[in-house]
């Protein structure tokens, strides 16, 4: 889906994200590939849809979740940098985790046995129980 036509790819937002590669779209944004060029690394960049940054009780809910998402330190957990607005885009900055989404093992692999299942969802529910605790 990383296409040309894409009008963030090559685009540098709020003067420090350089917009790299497309990721993923979800129902309330989009995640790229990005480098912080502040401290030369890379990012996902999640940039929330127009419709909900149009949303000022959406994008008020949005802050208070990454601050509190800021907050958490855990194995399991991407850590969230930063959080901003600027030129009608509402982002996050997070850790960039390379590798495959539980989707494409299952694409891949098909049905999990117990302890493919249990490899995948104990990092899962650790993580779930860290977020709790905070």
């Amino acid at each position: 889906m990383d296409s040309p036509t894409d009008p963030l790819i090559g685009r540098t937002v709020d003067q420090r994200y350089r917009v790299e590669a497309f990721v993923a779209r979800g129902g309330m944004a989009t995640v790229y590939r990005a480098t912080d060029q502040r401290l030369e690394r890379t990012v996902a960049l999640k940039i929330m849809h127009a419709s909900f940054a149009e949303d000022p009780d959406f994008v008020a809910r949005f802050v208070t979740e990454a601050r509190s998402a800021a907050r958490l330190s855990h194995p399991a957990i991407v850590a969230v940098y930063d959080q901003g607005a600027a030129d009608g885009l509402v982002y996050l900055a997070m850790e960039f985790v390379e590798g495959r989404t539980l989707r494409d093992c299952l694409t891949e692999q098909g049905r999990l046995t117990g302890v493919s299942a249990t490899e995948i969802f104990d990092p899962i529910l650790q993580a779930l129980n860290a977020a709790h605790s905070a």
